[in-house]
């Protein structure tokens, strides 16, 4: 019997599953008051495979950074109610988590936000409005740094 093309079995294409990104149980603090954007910033980080914290004000925040628990970026909003700006309780906290990456997220300009002062290593500003996909690549970068210095990688 002759086979013709139509009776001939076809290739069969391998099935391309997406692995979820490989991480070592990296948690990152998001301290902003505005409920929806904690709620999206902690999807996105969720999405990307990393465990969330999140703190409404200033206080809890650096409360949650000078405790025991595991941080590996703190994402927070420089204008933050309380007494505290965002900055100030990243300052203070580094004096017990030196080195940790900080991503400032803030509707004001990057210079307002600087004040002449120079930002801290491992330290970051993004402007609202901003993609999420910006989003992503900040936190990608600033936690896989830290990760190669601390020798995760």
């Amino acid at each position: 019997p002759r086979h013709t093309a139509e009776n001939a079995p076809r290739p069969v294409e391998p099935e391309v599953i997406e692995e979820p990104p490989h991480h070592t149980g990296e948690t990152v603090l998001i301290v902003d008051d505005e409920p929806s954007v904690r709620m999206l910033v902690a999807e996105v980080i969720s999405g990307l495979g990393y465990n969330c914290m999140e703190a409404a004000d200033a206080q809890s925040g650096l409360q949650i950074l000078q405790s025991d628990t595991r941080i590996d970026l703190l994402i927070s909003d420089i204008g933050l109610p309380g007494g505290m700006n965002g900055r100030e309780m990243a300052d203070a906290a580094g004096d017990c988590r030196p080195g940790l990456p900080t991503l400032f997220i803030t509707g004001y300009a990057k210079t307002s936000v600087l004040d002449d002062c120079h930002l801290r290593p491992c330290t970051q500003v993004l402007t609202k409005p901003f993609g999420l996909d910006a989003l992503a690549g900040r936190v990608t970068g600033l936690i896989g740094a830290d990760a190669v210095a601390r020798g995760y990688s």
